[in-house]
Parts: C-alpha cells; structure tokens; sequence
C-alpha cells in the first residue's frame, strides 16, 4: 500500500486537476531522469516537486500551494544552471519546469518580440528570423533557456554591439511571491523590473518576455586561430598579444573573441558582424597572432550560429555531466599584467589535472555593455572588460580535479592586480562564500531593500539568491 500523498502534493494536485504530465514527485519512477534532469551530475538535488505548468495561473496556484507548506520556489526555463539551481539548488524546492512556454509572436510595427520563457536560444533566433529576418544579442549554446538567461545577463559575441541579453528586455509578465500574476517595465512596477533585469530567480517565475530587436547583419566574418604546443607556457606571448588587442579602447565592437586553452594548445575564435572587406579595414587580422593553423568562413546571421553553436559544443556541453568551474571578471584596471602570464601558465602545464577533460576560457566583453550605467539595472558587471573561466569534468569528478581549477583560480587571484573581483552570476560558483557579493557587487545592498518589498518570505531561494536585509551571506 502506497504513502498518502502529503498536503503539498494533495495542493499541487489539485491545480493539476488529473492532467497528464503536470508534476512528478520523488515517489516516481525514473523521477531524476524524466522530471529532474540535473545539468551538473556532481551536485545532488532532489525537489518536492516538479511541476510542468501551462498558463500563468498554473503558476500563481502553485506558487499558493509552495507558500502554504513552507516550500522554497525556482523557476527551469534551460535548465543549465552550473549549480543545478533551477531545481532549487538544495533538496526540496519546488522547481517550476517552463516548457511549455514556448509561445512567440512579433509586432511588425514596432519589431518588438514577445517570447514565452521556457523558449530556448536556438528556437528564439529561428523565430526571429522567421518573422521578418529579425535578431538579439545572447549567447550561443543554442539549448540554453530564455528565462534565465535574460535576466542573469545573457552574454554572447554580438554583446559588445548590442549589449546583453537583458539589455533587450522592454517588459515581462511576473508572478510574484503572492501569487499575483502581473506586468513590470519601466513604467509598470519599475522596481521590480530593476531586480529582474540581473537577479530574476530572487524575485518571481517570469512567463514572457517582451525584447526590442535589431535587423540581422548580412555578413558575419569567423575565424579560429589554433595552436598547438609543447607546453602551455609556450603560449604566453599568444595571449599577451590578444588580450592587448581586447583591452584597447578602439577595439572594434562589432568584434567579439575568445582565448580557449585546452590540454593540446589553444585556439583564439573570433566573430565579426560585417563584410571580410570590413573585417580587414579593422585593423583586427593584423594585431591577431600568427599561425598556419587557422580558418576564416563568411556566413549569413544564421550561418554564423551553427558555427557559434558547433564550437561551444566543443567546450560547453549540452550533456549533463559531472564538472566543476571557477570564475572571474577583470575591468580595464585590474587585467592580469604581462610580466605574469608566462608564470601562469606554466603553473598551469606542471598542475594534476586528473582529468584530460579540462579547459580554460578567456572571452571579451565590454562595448556596449559598458554604456550603461551601473546602477541602471540589477546586473553588476558593467565595467568589465573580459571574463575568464575554467571548465573540468570528471567520470567520476575527483578532488584533485576541482583542486586544479581551484588553483588556477588561486594563481589568477594572486597574480592579478588588487581589485579583481566580481563574477557572472550566469557562471554560477557554489564554492563562494560570498557569492552574493561576487555576482551583484555595488548594487547588492539596493537588491536585498527590493527582497524585503517583493519577497520579503523568501519563497524565491537558492544556495546563493538575494537574501533579505540581515540575513547572513553565503
């Protein structure tokens, strides 16, 4: 004789009323691997619940039913969050699977475009595309989800010309931590809109988003440049020579790049959004290091996503996998100096890895990024001018494996001048102790007064989320 359903269930239900494939519970067979569906291997959550929801009011009932039994509340809209905290990030939250959100529709007046959040990148650039030959600014993994991507930030290679992804954001449909299904904008609950434009999962399950968009470019330039060496260390004057070119204030902004280290050399890749004629009057091939190993391709705006696509699946995989990553962001001022790179990376060829799994990524950002203001939405990266991060996986993933990239993480800390700090909340660290602090820096403080007003139960919660005034940071 099975276990009586508990009261969370019995009110979950209830919303459901008998539908097929709107919640599973941990008493499910096969609950991890058709409701769960953990990104990261290595991190063990197991919800409540998983609810599948179909309309707004699903969510607001849902929403009523977490708050009646104590339940903490996160939204998946891709799920690729590196701490899995789109299942609540910790066992027993009620996670609030957004597949079904996946209506479009463009205004051919305005070319404003209305996007359901469980959307993912690769659906939302078909769409556009197919609704007029329209396009935004996100990253490239085409399986990553809307809705958190757009309100984390949302950076890809076309971000130093049109911004982030959350810079797009016009206005969204929100349920809030009372059930109220509503609008914010910056006219409509501004306030609000603020938070979510950089900190959404610490405030409500947003179901659309309405973004402004831009024509797609006609030609787009790719490169990838590849080196193989001996020794890491022997790649050190490869990468002063392209981190001087990102770091020059004339960097050309319709180009976005990336320096990739990986256990056989490195390889620099690089998108250009114009013609190769314009390409070259950049100036860019010519500051560019020198190899025989290298590719150029001119494709359309689709052309150049499937490319985009192909090499970060090279890197980032859609899988899920056990891995582990550490991060940081750099401003202007506190770029690691010249005089260390040949120390870093030959720590980096005498370091256990553990694994041959590992790589290490290097990519621009800054442009149109920086132009706005600091405070002028939640996200608190806009002085930064380049990200870096590691990436390890592990079958299974060993100690001395995330002893690596800890390392590494050290080596850069210790080499970079005082004042590097901060992260990208997209590059999510549960390791961090002040994680809060890392992703939202400066506007941290005004982020938690916003908690108290819109959240002030803490219903919307993970491991590392915006906590309220007084409550201790992890």
């Amino acid at each position: 004789m099975g276990q009586a359903p508990s009261a969370l269930e019995n009110c979950i239900n209830a919303v459901g009323n008998g539908r097929t494939g709107f919640v599973g519970y941990p008493s499910n067979p096969l609950y991890q691997l058709q409701w769960v569906k953990p990104y990261n291997l290595d991190v063990s959550v197991t919800p409540a619940a998983v609810v599948r929801p179909q309309t707004a009011q699903d969510i607001s009932l849902v929403i009523q039913c977490a708050n009646a039994n104590g339940k903490k509340v996160q939204a998946k809209s891709g799920g690729h969050s590196y701490a899995n905290y789109g299942l609540g990030g910790a066992n027993g939250a009620v996670a609030i699977d957004m597949v079904n959100f996946q209506h479009f529709r463009m205004d051919n007046v305005t070319w404003q475009a209305t996007v359901g959040a469980g959307t993912r990148l690769g659906e939302v650039t078909k769409k556009m595309h197919d609704a007029g030959g329209r396009a935004m600014a996100h990253g490239v993994c085409p399986d990553v989800g809307t809705g958190g991507h757009a309100t984390i930030g949302g950076l890809g290679p076309m971000s130093r010309m049109w911004g982030s992804c959350l810079d797009h954001v016009l206005e969204v449909e929100v349920v809030t931590a009372d059930g109220k299904v509503q609008r914010a904008s910056n006219t409509q609950n501004s306030d609000l809109f603020w938070g979510l434009k950089g900190a959404g999962a610490s405030f409500g399950v947003i179901t659309e988003f309405v973004f402004r968009t831009h024509p797609e470019p006609k030609s787009v330039v790719q490169y990838s440049y590849t080196f193989s060496f001996g020794k890491q260390a022997d790649m050190a004057p490869i990468y002063s020579s392209w981190q001087d070119l990102i770091a020059d204030p004339k960097f050309d902004r319709r180009f976005g790049t990336m320096f990739i280290m990986f256990p056989l050399g490195a390889i620099i890749t690089g998108t250009f959004y114009g013609t190769q004629a314009e390409y070259e009057a950049s100036g860019i091939p010519a500051k560019l290091p020198k190899t025989s190993n290298s590719t150029l391709a001119v494709n359309d705006w689709l052309g150049s996503l499937v490319h985009d696509a192909e090499t970060e699946a090279l890197y980032l995989s859609n899988l899920a996998t056990p891995f582990y990553s550490k991060s940081l962001a750099f401003t202007k001022d506190t770029l690691i100096p010249t005089k260390s790179f040949k120390d870093l990376f030959t720590w980096v060829d005498n370091a256990d890895k553990g694994t041959l799994l590992w790589f290490i990524i290097f990519d621009a950002a800054g442009g149109a990024i920086n132009d706005v203001a600091p405070d002028a939405t939640s996200y608190g990266h806009r002085d930064k001018l380049l990200f870096y991060q590691s990436y390890v996986v592990g079958f299974p993933l060993l100690g001395k494996t995330k002893d690596f990239v800890t390392g590494f993480h050290n080596q850069i800390l210790a080499k970079a001048p005082a004042g590097a700090t901060g992260t990208y909340a997209g590059y999510v660290d549960p390791a961090l102790t002040d994680g809060q602090q890392q992703y939202w820096g400066g506007n941290l403080d005004r982020l938690m007064q916003l908690k108290s007003k819109w959240d002030a139960g803490d219903l919307f919660h993970n491991p590392q989320s915006v906590r309220l005034p007084g409550a201790k940071r992890r």
